[in-house]
């Protein structure tokens, strides 16, 4: 995984997430740290943001309308969600078949280090 430097942008949007329940876009977590009086950059937000994915301190799901969502997530190991495409709500799933299945294909393909996001949506309980 990547490091990443712990900068007060980092910290200040670590902080801002932490305080968030479920899925927020990088514009609506930018809002929220102007609103708080933070000072901050949109697009320093999202470069934060693309480290923070990849050094897998928080979680990134992808909407059927192809916007990024992310959160500070409980789980810290591996593991996929299942997402709402109308009102966002998620639940973290374990799919041990789907980590079985990803090793097994790249190794028959000769792959080594392998990483996947699977993304699954549709209407949760709530939203049907």
């Amino acid at each position: 995984m990547a490091s990443t430097r712990n900068t007060v942008q980092r910290r200040e949007i670590i902080e801002t997430l932490g305080g968030v329940r479920g899925f927020i876009s990088a514009q609506e977590l930018h809002g929220l740290i102007v609103r708080r009086g933070g000072r901050i950059a949109l697009a320093t937000v999202y470069a934060q943001l693309r480290k923070l994915v990849d050094a897998g301190e928080i979680d990134v799901v992808m909407t059927d309308r192809g916007e990024s969502l992310f959160r500070r997530c409980d789980v810290d190991a591996h593991h996929h969600h299942l997402a709402c495409r109308n009102c966002g709500a998620t639940v973290d799933v374990d799919t041990p078949e789907l980590e079985r299945w990803t090793a097994q294909l790249a190794s028959r393909h000769g792959y080594s280090d392998l990483r996947h996001v699977l993304e699954l949506n549709g209407l949760c309980p709530a939203c049907q």
